[in-house]
């Protein structure tokens, strides 16, 4: 992950998922960005070639495709993300989140030696620009309480219940509030 500047994008992806369409974006050297369709904090229209065969947005496809599936996937995509050092170190942290757990922001804040910073902590997991593969998805209230999520709340209860994640502390909170099981494949989507 890389520091406040901008990298230069060099490619993009639409891909089709069980939540929605996604973009995608890497740069020379990595992944830069995941987004939701709508999601909070998404960079608008990006100034990149549509390129599915790109190495880091191709690798990234078929690791997301194991994950919609319910594989245990560790991604291994490399990443190139634009924050602050002190989002660098948070999303760090998010990425040692396993699958099929969760943490809270204090607990996160605590991790990475900032224990008063919850707030801050919460902020940069806001503006985590790689959805899915840096799991800000995997961050809890206090309480053990479902709290914000720029792919949007519904978003963030189907990643936890495909990754097996909302059973115990969340299994009350959540009663009846999923509907179906996240199934499906990824299929990358040739639109605009």
């Amino acid at each position: 992950m890389t520091s406040p500047s901008s990298p230069r994008l060099v490619a993009q992806a639409r891909a089709t998922t069980p939540l929605g369409p996604i973009r995608l974006a890497a740069t020379a050297r990595g992944l830069a960005g995941l987004w939701f369709d709508g999601q909070a904090h998404h960079p608008g229209t990006l100034d990149a070639a549509d390129d599915a065969a790109h190495p880091a947005l191709a690798q990234t496809l078929a690791e997301l495709a194991a994950y919609w599936r319910g594989e245990p996937v560790v991604f291994g995509t490399p990443l190139d993300a634009t924050g602050t050092p002190f989002q660098q170190r948070v999303w760090q942290a998010l990425r040692a989140i396993p699958r099929g757990r969760t943490t809270s922001y204090g607990a996160l804040a605590a991790a990475i030696g900032a224990p008063c910073a919850t707030r801050a902590v919460a902020g940069a997991v806001a503006r985590n620009p790689i959805s899915i593969v840096v799991p800000c998805h995997r961050v809890l209230g206090r309480d053990g309480s479902l709290t914000g999520y720029a792919g949007g709340l519904e978003r963030k209860r189907r990643l936890l219940a495909l990754e097996g994640a909302l059973e115990g502390a969340l299994e009350g909170a959540l009663e009846g509030a999923l509907g179906g099981a996240v199934e499906g494949t990824l299929v990358p989507d040739r639109r605009a």
